[in-house]
């Protein structure tokens, strides 16, 4: 949907800003609100009065606020951020102000509130600016590109300056025009925000797909015809009866662990791919970006040098996870997890079995450790496989072969539609808040 132009504009003397609406007033935000104002205004409350508290983990980046936590107002007025209701905060550290984190503080108890020291809290001055509207201008391309070039610090610990946000010019319309454009702007947000959830919940559904299909060809086979049998194992139930169950080492010759001493130790500028577990995801290595070894190191850790072919299972963080060595990882070698070696067996078709709620049930029995989860390789190569012959591995390899692309296509379309959604929604707030588009006769025909 197009929407019109306003019939007048005038150059608003800001290079990136460029024309606004005639009667727009172009002003700094430090002219129509104030920044950080004082807790002081809180000091008539008796000191074992609850207010809301608000650490960063309580603001979303859509805008909402978590406010099941309180605190005596005698516990939070020193060392954290004051606010009150109708007040308008943004992150201003990095990722958190990158993500959009920020919202109108409404519901807060008792009016007031405290919470995390990387906010920045903008007052609106009444006459001057609305704080939705406000919210809005925040959320903006235009505002949040020009302030994450105005960042200090390093690294993930970059902030944007109070000054840059009291500075920071742009163009405001009237009161009443304001409250026109943001609620317009929650009526198409919303509506773009249903179809971005509709397609993550697409997204949801084809993840479960592509699972179901992989966990029941690994453990059913692809033809339905085939006598059964009891697996001996309660949480499997029954396979094809010609199928064997082994543990894992029976079907791998080998084995092993990467390098786990000191193995930064060896990381070298250039060289051959040098595998972590955070390079693998389901059935992909990343060796591109991943970190290098030389190759006279490799060769000296010949142990867990790696061939095209073998198998490595993250053991740290996402255990279970596997995927296939490729050719362009072969001389390498890897740190941190499970190396099993290929052998007589389809390695494509193991690495979908491990991948497959067969082995992710194993793995989630033996797995230990709260902030890193992980698993023993002493247990892991007793987990339970149910396995076919090398030629039918190979024909449940090719067919999962073909269903992941299909199912990955599909994925990938709506990854790409939820893209330009959110594209669509970024643009549509940026054009909304700077007067480059005119919703004032929109709202009053939706109305």
């Amino acid at each position: 949907m197009s929407f019109p132009k306003y019939e007048h504009y005038k150059d608003s003397g800001v290079e990136w800003l460029g024309e606004v609406p005639a009667h727009w007033d172009v002003k700094s935000i430090r002219r129509v609100a104030e920044l950080n104002p004082s807790k002081s205004e809180a000091a008539h409350l008796g000191r074992e009065t609850e207010v809301s508290f608000l650490p960063m983990e309580a603001v979303g980046d859509d805008g909402k606020l978590n406010l099941d936590r309180t605190r005596p107002i005698g516990e939070v007025e020193t060392g954290y951020t004051f606010f009150k209701e109708g007040d308008v905060t943004i992150a201003k550290i990095t990722p958190c102000f990158e993500n959009g984190k920020g919202a109108v503080m409404t519901g807060l108890q008792n009016g007031f509130g405290f919470g995390t020291t990387e906010l920045i809290v903008t007052r609106p001055k009444l006459g001057h600016v609305t704080n939705h509207f406000l919210h809005w201008l925040y959320l903006s391309t235009t505002f949040r590109k020009t302030a994450e070039a105005a960042m200090y610090g390093a690294g993930g610990q970059k902030r944007v300056p109070d000054d840059f946000v009291r500075d920071f010019v742009t163009a405001f319309p009237p009161i009443s025009e304001q409250d026109t454009i943001s609620a317009f702007l929650v009526r198409e947000t919303t509506k773009l925000d249903a179809l971005i959830t509709e397609q993550r919940t697409l997204i949801d559904l084809l993840k479960e797909k592509r699972q179901a299909v992989i966990s029941h060809a690994v453990t059913k086979g692809l033809d339905p015809r085939v006598p059964m049998k009891d697996s001996g194992v309660e949480w499997l139930g029954e396979v094809p009866a010609h199928w064997n169950m082994l543990a894992l080492k029976r079907i791998s010759p080998s084995q092993t662990v990467g390098i786990v001493v000191n193995p930064s130790e060896y990381v070298s500028s250039e060289g051959l791919p040098f595998i972590y577990g955070g390079d693998i995801s389901e059935g992909c290595i990343s060796y591109a970006g991943a970190r290098r070894i030389s190759l006279e190191d490799s060769e000296r850790n010949k142990k867990t040098k790696l061939n095209a072919g073998d198998v490595l299972v993250v053991r740290v963080g996402a255990p279970g996870v596997a995927a296939v060595v490729p050719p362009e990882c072969e001389g390498g070698n890897c740190a941190s997890v499970m190396l099993v070696r290929k052998g007589d067996f389809c390695s494509d078709w193991l690495c979908f079995l491990l991948n497959s709620r067969v082995v992710r049930y194993q793995v989630e029995i033996v797995q230990y450790g709260a902030a890193q989860e992980q698993f023993n390789i002493a247990h892991a190569v007793e987990f339970v496989l149910p396995t076919p012959d090398v030629n039918e591995q190979k024909n449940i390899s090719a067919y999962l072969g073909r269903e992941a692309t299909r199912i990955d296509a599909l994925t990938a379309e709506a990854q790409t539609t939820i893209a330009l959604l959110q594209e669509r929604r970024s643009a549509l707030i940026s054009a909304a808040v700077t007067g480059k588009i005119d919703v004032r006769q929109h709202t009053t025909e939706a109305a």
